[in-house]
C-alpha cells in the first residue's frame, strides 16, 4: 500500500494535493466536492486589504453624507439592513468551510500595511483558520527603492504578524529577489513555516484601440512547473521549512517532479477549474501508479530524492544546464 502522507506548515496531510485558492474554494459546496476527489486541504481565496480599505472608505463616506443630510448625494447609496463586510464574508467562510469538512483551512491574505495583515491575520485565526498564507502581491516599480528595502518589507510583515497570531504562517513569494535562498533564509530566521513557489504577477495588456491598460487573467501553462520546480531542488537542503510548489501543476508529472525535487505539497488551481473537483482522484490514481512502477512506498521516502543535494548531477540544475540545453537542442536539429 503506498503512503501519500505528508506534512506541511506542521499539518498532518493525507496527501500533497491542495487545491489553492481559487474560485472553487470559495463557495462551501465545490469545496466539499474538493475534499470528496481527495484533497487534503484546501487554501481560501485571498482576502486583499485593498478591497476591504475601498469598502470601509465608501461605508465612510455614506455615514458622512447622512449625518449632513445630503440623502440626494450622488455618492449616496442605500445600505441594506442585512449589510455584511467584505472581511464578515470572509470570516464567515472560513467558519463555515470548517464546520463542514474535515481536512485543514488555510486563509489567504493579500496586503502590504502592517496594521491591515495583523489585525486581518487575527480574526482569520479566530475564525477557525488551521494556518495562514501571505501573499505579498508587491512589483517594485520605484528605483529609489532597493532590494534590502523591498526584502525588510516582507520580513517586517512577517515579524508583526507572527508576533499576533499562533497558528503556521507560510509567505508566498515570486521568483524575483536577487538571491532567493538568502531570503528563504531570511524568512525562516523570523518565524515562516513555510514558503510558496511561486507567485504569478498578471500581465497588464494594452489595448491597440482604446491605448487603455487592461488586466489580463490567464491560466497557468505546464511549462511554468519547471521553474518552480528547479528552485525547489535548489532550496530543499537550504531550509527547514515546508515548501509548497503552485503554478503550472496540470498533470501527475509536474506534481511528481516537484515532489521529488523537495516539495512538501503541490497547488492545484488552473487544472481544477478546467477539468473540475473529481480530476483530483484522477491525478490521485496515476502518481500511486507512478510509484508502485518505480518502488516508491511512500511520499516521505520520495520527497527530495532528486534535490539538487541528491541529485545524480548537481550542477544541472545550475548554470551548466543551460549549455547542455542548448546543445541538446542542436544535437537534434542536426538529427532532424
Amino acid at each position: 500500500m503506498i503512503d501519500l502522507r505528508t506534512e506541511y506548515l506542521g499539518l498532518k496531510l493525507d496527501n500533497p494535493m491542495v487545491p489553492s485558492s481559487s474560485p472553487l474554494t470559495r463557495e462551501l459546496d465545490t469545496v466539499k466536492q474538493l475534499e470528496d476527489a481527495g484533497a487534503s486541504a484546501v487554501i481560501l481565496p485571498s482576502l486583499f486589504e485593498e478591497a476591504v480599505e475601498k469598502e470601509q472608505k465608501q461605508l465612510e463616506r455614506y455615514v458622512h453624507f447622512q449625518a449632513l443630510g445630503h440623502y440626494e448625494a450622488e455618492s449616496y447609496q442605500p445600505m441594506p439592513e442585512d449589510y455584511s463586510s467584505e472581511l464578515d464574508n470572509y470570516l464567515e467562510h472560513i467558519t463555515e468551510v470548517k464546520k463542514h469538512i474535515d481536512i485543514p483551512v488555510i486563509a489567504s491574505l493579500n496586503g502590504i500595511s502592517r496594521t491591515g495583515w495583523i489585525e486581518y491575520g487575527k480574526e482569520m485565526q479566530e475564525a477557525g483558520a488551521d494556518a495562514l498564507e501571505l501573499n505579498v502581491y508587491y512589483i517594485a516599480t520605484d528605483p529609489r527603492k532597493s532590494s534590502e528595502d523591498i526584502e525588510a518589507l516582507y520580513l517586517e510583515l512577517l515579524s508583526d504578524l507572527l508576533s499576533h497570531v499562533s497558528i503556521p504562517v507560510a509567505m508566498k513569494l515570486s521568483s524575483q529577489f536577487s538571491s532567493l535562498p538568502n531570503m528563504v533564509q531570511k524568512l525562516q530566521q523570523a518565524g515562516a513555516q513555510g514558503v510558496v513557489l511561486f507567485n504569478r504577477f498578471y500581465q497588464p495588456d494594452i489595448n491597440l484601440e482604446t491605448l487603455e491598460i487592461n488586466p489580463e487573467l490567464q491560466l497557468s501553462d505546464p511549462s511554468e512547473a519547471l521553474l518552480r520546480i528547479r528552485w525547489i531542488a535548489l532550496l530543499r537542503n537550504w531550509t527547514q521549512m515546508s515548501i509548497a510548489a503552485t503554478g503550472g501543476l496540470h498533470h501527475a508529472d509536474e506534481i511528481l517532479k516537484a515532489l521529488l525535487a523537495g516539495a512538501d505539497v503541490t497547488y492545484l488551481c488552473s487544472v481544477l477549474l478546467q477539468k473540475g473537483p473529481a480530476y483530483l482522484s484522477t491525478l490521485k490514481e496515476q502518481i500511486i501508479a507512478w510509484m508502485e512502477e518505480k518502488e516508491y512506498e511512500s511520499v516521505v521516502q520520495m520527497k527530495g530524492s532528486v534535490s539538487q543535494a541528491c541529485a545524480i548531477d548537481p550542477s544541472a540544475y545550475e548554470h551548466s544546464n543551460y549549455y547542455l540545453a542548448l546543445s541538446n537542442y542542436r544535437s537534434k536539429m542536426n538529427n532532424a
